[in-house]
This record gives C-alpha cells, sequence and structure tokens, in this order.
C-alpha cells in the first residue's frame, strides 16, 4: 500500500449506488440544499443550488446551463442547454454548512456526454483503462496561500507574522493560523477522505493539507471539492485562499503533486511495484515504462499541468525564491526520492508527478499523464537511469540523464499540446475538430493576452532607458 492512509476516519454510510439511494440521502441527512457542479476546462467550479424538493427530478432530467455563460468549454451563445447529469455516487455531504450536500456531474448535450467537458474526458479514459484490466490511482497534495486584500489593492500574507526567511513546517506559523488549518483537517476528516497531514510549506502564508489516495476520478473529483471548502472557510474568517502558482515573485510557488499508481483490477495487485529492481527503486518494468511515456510526451503533459501565464513563473523559478529553491522542475527527468526531479519515486510501486500546478484542471492533468504513461507502456520505453543530481543546485541538467527541457511559457506549452499525436487521441474528437486544437487555442489567446499588456517591469526597465 502507499501509506497515504488514515486509520481514524469516520464510518460513513456508503454513497448512493442509485437515485433512490440519493434521495433517500438527502432524507437521511436532513438535506434543505444539493449543489449540482461541475468544472469548465479552466478548472472553475460552476453550480446551481437545488432545494431538496427538487432533487427528484434533477436526479430524473439533470440541470440545465448556458454552457457559454460557463466559460470555456466549447460552447457559443446559440448552442443548446448543457445539460449537468449527476453523478450520485460523488453525493457528499459539506460538513461546513449544516444542511448542505454536493453532487457532481458529467454534462450532456443532445443527449450524449458533451466532449469538452473535463470529467467527461478523464471518465472516458478511465473507462478504456478498466477494459485493459487495469485501474489507475491518484493521491493529491494541494497546496495554497492564506493572503488578504491590501489598501492599494494589492494582496498580502494574511499572517503579518509570518516572515522568516524558511518557514516550511514552522510550528509557530502554523500555531498561528491554527484556527483556519483546524477547520480544513476536521472538514476533511469529516468527509471521510482519511486526512492524514497538513503544514506550512516553503513560502510564507503557503499550506498543504493531505488526503489518502483514491481511484483518479475519485481524486480528481475532491481536488475540486478541497479547493471550494478551503476558499469557503477562509473567506468566512474574512481571508482569501488563492491556488494561483505564483502570487508572490520571491516565494516558492504552489503545486499540486500527484502521486500515481496502476493497479490490476482483478487480482488488487499493484503493477508498478517491482521486487527485483536493479535500478533499486522498487519498481517493475512496467513502472518503469509508464515513468518513460511520461518522460517522452512531458511538454504536452506541462500544458495540461501548469495552465496558466503564472505557472510558469513558477518553474522558472529556481533561483529567486526567499527560501533558496523553488520545488519545481525545468527538465524532464525521474529519479528516486529527489525532489528537484519532475518525475519522483518516493517509494515502491508509485511515481509523483511534481510538474502539475496548484491552478490544473485535475481532470485534463490525469488524462495527460495516464495517456502519456500508457503510451511507455505500449511502446516498452525506458526512461534509463535515475537522475540522482541535484538539478536545483546543478543550474539544470547536472550532468544527469534529461529528456528534455520544460516549456518556458504558456505559449510553448500550448504548441507542445498541440504537436502531441499521443494527447491528441486520448484527449478525442469535440464538435469543432480535436479537443487540443481547442485546448491550445484557448491556451494561445491566454498567453496573447498577458503579451498585450504592458506592465510595471517594462516601464521601470524601458522608459529612459534608450
Amino acid at each position: 500500500m502507499f501509506g497515504y492512509g488514515h486509520p481514524l476516519v469516520p464510518r460513513l454510510p456508503e454513497p448512493p449506488e442509485s437515485a433512490e439511494d440519493f434521495l433517500h440521502a438527502v432524507v437521511r441527512d436532513d438535506i434543505e440544499f444539493v449543489l449540482a457542479m461541475f468544472v469548465n476546462i479552466d478548472g472553475k467550479p460552476c453550480c446551481k443550488l437545488v432545494p431538496a424538493a427538487a432533487v427528484p427530478e434533477l436526479l430524473e432530467e439533470g440541470l440545465g446551463f448556458a454552457g457559454h455563460a460557463a466559460g470555456a468549454i466549447g460552447q457559443s451563445p446559440a448552442d443548446p442547454d448543457l445539460v449537468a447529469v449527476p453523478d450520485v455516487s460523488t453525493y457528499t455531504v459539506l460538513p461546513w454548512r449544516t444542511g448542505l450536500a454536493a453532487v457532481m456531474c458529467d454534462p450532456h448535450v443532445g443527449g450524449a456526454p458533451w466532449p469538452y467537458a473535463p470529467r467527461v474526458i478523464l471518465r472516458r479514459g478511465l473507462a478504456a483503462l478498466a477494459d485493459r484490466g487495469m485501474q489507475f490511482k491518484v493521491g493529491a497534495e494541494p497546496e495554497y496561500f492564506l493572503v488578504r486584500r491590501t489598501p492599494g489593492g494589492g494582496i498580502a500574507v494574511a499572517d503579518d507574522e509570518d516572515t522568516a526567511e524558511l518557514p516550511c513546517y514552522d510550528a509557530r506559523g502554523l500555531g498561528r493560523s491554527l484556527d483556519h488549518v483546524a477547520a480544513v483537517s476536521r472538514a476533511l476528516t469529516a468527509l471521510g477522505w482519511g486526512n492524514y497531514s497538513n503544514d506550512h510549506e516553503d513560502a510564507n502564508g503557503q499550506f498543504e493539507h493531505d488526503f489518502a489516495y483514491a481511484d483518479a476520478l475519485v481524486t480528481a473529483d475532491r481536488v475540486i471539492l478541497f479547493r471550494y471548502l478551503v476558499q469557503m472557510l477562509a473567506r468566512e474568517a474574512g481571508l482569501l485562499a488563492t491556488f494561483m502558482p505564483k502570487p508572490f515573485g520571491h516565494l516558492t510557488g504552489s503545486g499540486l503533486h500527484l502521486h500515481m499508481s496502476l493497479w490490476d483490477r482483478a487480482s488488487g495487485s499493484e503493477l508498478f511495484r517491482g521486487s527485483n529492481d536493479a535500478r533499486g527503486l522498487g519498481m517493475s518494468d512496467l513502472g518503469y515504462s509508464f515513468i518513460g511515456g511520461v518522460l517522452a510526451h512531458a511538454p504536452g503533459v506541462v500544458g495540461f499541468g501548469c495552465p496558466t501565464v503564472n505557472s510558469y513563473k513558477r518553474l522558472a523559478a529556481r533561483d529567486a525564491t526567499a527560501s533558496g529553491s523553488s520545488w519545481a522542475p525545468t527538465w524532464a527527468t525521474y529519479g528516486g526520492n529527489n525532489r528537484t526531479q519532475m518525475l519522483r519515486v518516493p517509494a515502491p510501486g508509485r511515481v509523483e508527478a511534481r510538474c502539475v500546478d496548484s491552478a490544473a484542471n485535475p481532470y485534463l492533468a490525469m488524462t495527460a499523464l495516464l495517456a502519456a504513461g500508457l503510451d511507455g507502456i505500449d511502446h516498452g520505453m525506458d526512461p534509463g537511469a535515475p537522475n540522482e543530481a541535484n538539478l536545483e543546485r546543478d543550474g539544470g541538467r547536472g550532468g544527469a540523464p534529461v529528456h528534455s527541457a520544460l516549456p518556458a511559457t504558456l505559449a510553448d506549452a500550448a504548441a507542445a499540446v498541440s504537436a502531441d499525436p499521443v494527447l491528441r487521441e486520448a484527449f478525442g474528437k469535440v464538435s469543432g475538430g480535436e479537443f487540443v486544437d481547442y485546448y491550445a487555442q484557448l491556451k494561445q489567446s491566454e498567453f496573447d493576452a498577458y503579451h498585450r499588456r504592458v506592465g510595471d517591469w517594462e516601464i521601470e526597465r524601458y522608459l529612459t532607458a534608450f
């Protein structure tokens, strides 16, 4: 096992398996409202608040949305309704609000799953994996900052005393924010997610909460609800929780590290674990081939794992953080228990992707990682020897095995996504052509909007320079 789990998890009722079970749960739990929720391509949580009396209609007919109004999800103002169809197994009582529950939904249009919808895309990929007799399990480590607005319209770390150069794991920093951190931990425990660790991270004002690994779709759903939970609890305290990857130029950015493994569906055995590993990491040949595939497709994978202009200020921050480390990769490499690598093997049987940041849409990031890894398995890719260098200290390659440089900007990443045939096939066709082209165009447009804007740095550097 991964060792992620926590034995002191409350005994919760089994998740609903049918509409009848769902209706029974709403009555049993004295639910007044249900949030019918989905996310768009940018990871924005979208929902409608459904009164308990209207839940039977929700389960029977779904709930209509003007898809174009929800943001990037492949719809124009002229398109028919996007209908959110609830996945009853995701029914979740939200412990920070009495009488409130949530259910994750799969968007449909015209009675069919909408191919632009991130949850639909991951579900399709996992169904194809099930046909191979395998299951993808993922553990997530979400990081975020607690900040407050300043009178001038900017932001500052919420805790004025959180100024240490090396604040990571600092008991005093954690203690000053204990009310918020404990509230999040209690909520995660009440949800039954197996919260086992909560800490102050490497940057001032930065925190992480860890919970047990699960099936990839379950973990992706939980990441979305986790962000919502953290932001709502922060707001109740008069603060703002941000999952922006790099809100402060001089501080370490926020990641969403994903711990991945494949399992045999019939036997329940771990397919990445190997007992006779000459490289000493406890991985199987299949596990190494999965690693090889992710490395081979790293630029395109990063395009989904680091989806904003701001993301690439985290990836390129090797020498620009107050703590002296960025904890973010620059090269497509793998190693053992070495956090300077893009892929880390911290223990036998699993591999951690450190190239995904806090802004990532978890459904899309997991789809890209899975597709790349399976391509490595299908072609027996060998990632070579583990990279043992300190890639931050050595300023890059360190003379060790490197597959490629990671994209330096969102524009580079968008081009890599569009150019990758394996990702193109995995994300599939949509009404306007192919999903990767739609996604790449969105990201290129985002970069173009940023690039057209003249910033303070340019004024300071160039105004009287010539």
